[in-house]
This record gives C-alpha cells, sequence and structure tokens, in this order.
C-alpha cells in the first residue's frame, strides 16, 4: 500500500480511509523520527500503548499514535513505569474535561519528582565521597612520588 494524502485517500477505495486531514507513517519512519527501535514500536503495540492501524502485516501509525509516544517517551524519561504512562493515557477523554487524568499525573509526578530528588541528594552524596577520596589518592601519590624524584637527584 502507498500512503496517500487525505484527498487521495478518499478517491482510492483500495487504502485505509484518513480521517480529515490525517496522514499515516510506517514503522521505520516512526521509528526514526523518535530515535527508538521496531522492536521498542512493537513492545509498546502489545502493551497496549500504541494502537497502529493495519494494511496486512503494515502498521500505520496515526497523529494519535505519535502524541501518544512522544507521552510514552516523556514519562520514560523521568522515570515513570510503562504502568504508570499508560494508566495515566487510558484516563484520556476528547470529550470531557480529563480532570482524573490530570489529578492522576500530578499526583504520580509529585512521587516521581520526591524520588528523583532523593536520588539526586544520593548522588551527589555520593560524588562529594569519591571526589575526597580521589583527592586523598592524589595526595598519596604526590608524596610518595616526591622522596622518590629526591632520591633519583
Amino acid at each position: 500500500m502507498k500512503l496517500v494524502s487525505p484527498g487521495e485517500a478518499a478517491a482510492n477505495s483500495n487504502d485505509i480511509p484518513a480521517e480529515a486531514g490525517e496522514e499515516f507513517v510506517r514503522i521505520g519512519e516512526m521509528a526514526k523520527k523518535y530515535g527508538v527501535t521496531l522492536r521498542t514500536l512493537r513492545f509498546y503495540e502489545d502493551k497496549g500503548l500504541l494502537n497502529p492501524k493495519r494494511d496486512g502485516s503494515t502498521r500505520l501509525y496515526t497523529r494519535r499514535d505519535k502524541a501518544r509516544l512522544k507521552l510514552i517517551l516523556l514519562g520514560r524519561k523521568v522515570g515513570f513505569s510503562l504502568r504508570d504512562v499508560k494508566q495515566m493515557m487510558d484516563l484520556y477523554d476528547p470529550t470531557g474535561s480529563n480532570t482524573k487524568q490530570l489529578r492522576l499525573a500530578l499526583d504520580k509526578s509529585e512521587k516521581q519528582l520526591a524520588r528523583l530528588q532523593k536520588q539526586r541528594t544520593l548522588i551527589e552524596d555520593a560524588i562529594n565521597e569519591l571526589s575526597n577520596s580521589m583527592t586523598v589518592v592524589r595526595r598519596m601519590l604526590t608524596e610518595r612520588a616526591a622522596p622518590q624524584a629526591s632520591a633519583a637527584g
């Protein structure tokens, strides 16, 4: 199947009809555009996070799929589990106010922010410990190199 513009789709009955203004993207283009592997996209589909249209074995991603993938990648970047991301996305209602979705997103975000801040504190402590240890080791090396330099001279 060839990808067509929305106008062409209406004129060609062999193609999957596109909704008004909708264009399809194949899996390879989708993977390349968002820097993920084909396997990742298939995995997200298996988990119910993405639902591309099908033409035989060809996956065709819509604007909705692109938006969902952006949210998945953002969620993963900030440390949400795929389960958390799915819970938040599944509450979306295009005709509603989405207050339940927004409350859940805020609650999960506040908890994740607290986890990240705790991790940052632990990482900063580890960096300080390592830096201090390196300073001690450098001093020891300098002290041990000095007697050898004077003995050689």
